[in-house]
């Protein structure tokens, strides 16, 4: 099993830059000229790596996957509280992969309702961070 100290390191790490991932969804989807796709993109992946930062807190192993399906149910299998909006995160999955090299079909991104829902997100990270398992 890991080291736990080395552990929170990883998740703070994963953590930030989630965040990063949300302030560059932010400013692109404000920006002119900037699609759905890009935004999305940012979007799936602040979701990804705040998941994973909370996994790794917890010393919940996880595989190299961009899946938040996959990612929200070891949360729910390890007895980790859902984060907010779990019931739709996974809908960012096509970002992932298909919006990033164009695919058709990803369109008609919510984006008041995504930075929404990444701020709850990162706020409920940073609670399960600050919690000793």
């Amino acid at each position: 099993m890991a080291d736990p100290a080395d552990q929170s390191d990883v998740a703070r790490m994963l953590l930030h830059a989630a965040e990063q991932d949300m302030a560059a969804c932010d400013a692109l989807s404000q920006a002119p000229g900037i699609g759905d796709a890009m935004v999305g993109i940012h979007a799936q992946q602040c979701v990804e790596k705040a998941l994973k930062a909370v996994l790794s807190r917890h010393s919940v192993e996880f595989r190299r996957t961009h899946d938040l399906a996959l990612l929200l149910d070891l949360l729910h299998d390890h007895g980790l509280p859902p984060p907010p909006g779990a019931d739709w995160l996974d809908e960012l999955n096509p970002y992932a992969v298909d919006a990033r090299y164009g695919l058709p079909g990803i369109q008609g991104l919510d984006r008041p309702r995504v930075l929404q829902a990444l701020a709850a997100l990162l706020l409920w990270a940073h609670a399960q961070l600050a919690h000793t398992p």
